[in-house]
């Protein structure tokens, strides 16, 4: 069977190699860091996500932290973990945990560049009668953004290249942020 180059471009071990060589070597064309290992976390900015999101039957819990460190005056690195909880009473229950890659990139101050990767497993059950159903799965995310950044916070859009209707964790590939990092 013969497959289209779209297939092959797509594929997510392709894309996350990419991403991986990309990211590395433009820190490395970079002037190298003034700072010594000590200073390294010193530099480190902590910040993340969170929400909750309550209803009658409903409730849902979102804890995102996250971690970056700026390489230079454009360009940062960082990583970060997901967790989420969520319950619709009598239909289903979803749990959702998973880690991201993020680079940003700053080309002028008030304008912030992204681009993440995120792996997540999705557990979910559909509670059917007479039957439950549960589905078991990982779904990854490509997403590039952009923002307005003021200070600490960016506030801005991202768009998940991969996104599947069938078995995304979101409902939508475009999808606003506000980025914190102190």
């Amino acid at each position: 069977m013969k497959k289209n180059v779209f297939d092959l471009v797509l594929n997510p071990k392709l894309i996350l190699s990419v991403l991986f060589a990309f990211c590395f070597s433009f820190s490395f064309s970079q002037t190298i860091a003034k700072n010594t290992p000590n200073d390294f976390w010193k530099q480190v900015q902590f910040g993340g996500g969170f929400g909750l999101n309550f209803g009658t039957g409903y409730t849902e819990i979102t804890l995102a932290p996250s971690a970056i460190y700026p390489v230079n005056d454009y360009v940062s690195l960082g990583a970060g973990l997901l967790g989420s909880f969520t319950n619709s009473k009598n239909y289903y229950t979803t749990g959702v945990y998973g880690v991201s890659a993020i680079s940003l990139f700053n080309p002028i101050e008030k304008i912030q560049l992204s681009l993440e990767v995120e792996q997540a497993r999705v557990n979910t059950q559909l509670q059917m009668i007479p039957n439950p159903v549960t589905k078991n799965y990982w779904n990854t995310g490509l997403y590039v953004g952009a923002g307005y950044r003021n200070g600490n916070v960016t506030l801005g859009a991202r768009y998940n290249l991969l996104f599947d209707k069938d078995k995304s964790i979101y409902s939508d590939a475009l999808m606003p942020f506000v980025r914190f990092y102190f």
